[in-house]
């Protein structure tokens, strides 16, 4: 009877400890569905879609895209910067819920990531100095430098038109290399060359040499395992897109042009 007692007890034990240990558990995934904060992040270099201005704040179309998505959820959102080529390493190691940094979709990249449906819509676009002779990315040699950003899918672009490539952290020092003769050309978004163009500082010697390469889609990118998540912002996108939303942040930001439809 003494040891039957002492079995019992013991059984009480083991359950009492799986009992709290559920708890634990739960609580931890209430705690975790219930965060109030939702990370986006992008490489902080690449205006206007994302890049720090002068106060030191990160702005752009990409930050007004989360921001809204932010409110829709009902969280406070927080725009990460991170190098480009770590990316989306740092998204599946947990820094941030989603990658909001103008990444193109493509078959590589939804290997290791799932994507939202598209925000907008660009291609990549050969940007030389008005001086270089250059009209056409058909015109280049196996001789010409093209300076692009590592990481971006612009370098199978670059690849494909057999040009020696020089890799940079983002636009900002593509650019400078080219407007100070050290690169051929720079291989980038359509809209970040239009916008280089028009605001930076010696951006009247460059122009846009023929159009874009290709068409490319542009959408945010989730852990494999966030799949509610990535279902609400797929929802909220359409929400944005039907309302109006999606097309006055792209208003503001690109001169009344909406790259938000085809």
């Amino acid at each position: 009877m003494k040891r039957m007692r002492m079995y019992r007890r013991a059984a009480l034990s083991c359950m009492v400890f799986a009992l709290a240990a559920i708890s634990m558990v739960f609580a931890s995934g209430q705690a975790e569905s219930a965060s109030q904060t939702i990370s986006f992040a992008g490489s902080g270099g690449y205006p206007p879609f994302n890049y720090i201005d002068d106060t030191g704040a990160v702005i752009g179309f990409d930050v007004d895209v989360a921001q809204a998505i932010a409110d829709r959820l009902g969280k406070t959102m927080e725009y990460k910067t991170t190098a480009w080529d770590g990316i989306i390493e740092g998204l599946r190691a947990g820094r941030y819920d989603g990658i909001l940094g103008s990444m193109g979709i493509t078959e590589e990249r939804e290997k290791i990531v799932d994507f939202s449906i598209p925000y907008y819509y660009s291609g990549p676009q050969l940007i030389v100095r008005t001086d270089s002779g250059i009209s056409d990315s058909s015109e280049l040699t196996a001789d010409s430098v093209i300076a692009l950003v590592t990481g971006t899918t612009f370098e199978e672009d670059a690849k494909r038109l057999g040009v020696q490539v020089k890799l940079y952290e983002d636009d900002n020092q593509t650019l400078i290399e080219l407007l100070n003769g050290r690169v051929d050309g720079v291989l980038t978004d359509r809209i970040v060359g239009l916008n280089a163009i028009g605001k930076m500082k010696g951006g009247d010697a460059l122009t846009l040499a023929g159009s874009v390469l290709r068409s490319e889609e542009m959408g945010i990118a989730f852990r494999d395992d966030a799949d509610a998540l990535r279902a609400q912002v797929d929802a909220i996108l359409r929400d944005m897109r039907e309302d109006g939303t999606l097309r006055a942040i792209s208003e503001k930001w690109f001169d009344g042009q909406d790259i938000t439809v085809r």
